[in-house]
């Protein structure tokens, strides 16, 4: 059988916390900021924790190996 492969996109997007939960950068911040509110700016700043059945997609799908 061959080795389940990490995705690489997936390593660049995604870390995984030692508690097994899943790190993401905020979403909409890539553009069209300027029809956005400060404050949606200001809370979507650095990283997120995902929802877990988004975490466990996640790791089952892109990242079988961890980081």
């Amino acid at each position: 059988m061959p080795k389940m492969k990490t995705k690489s996109s997936a390593k660049k997007r995604f870390k995984i916390t030692g508690t097994g939960k899943v790190l993401a950068a905020a979403a909409g911040k890539r553009h069209g900021m300027i029809k956005r509110s400060n404050k949606f700016i200001r809370d979507a700043r650095g990283t997120m924790v995902l929802a877990e059945p988004d975490g466990r997609k996640v790791i089952k799908n892109y990242l079988p190996n961890g980081l």
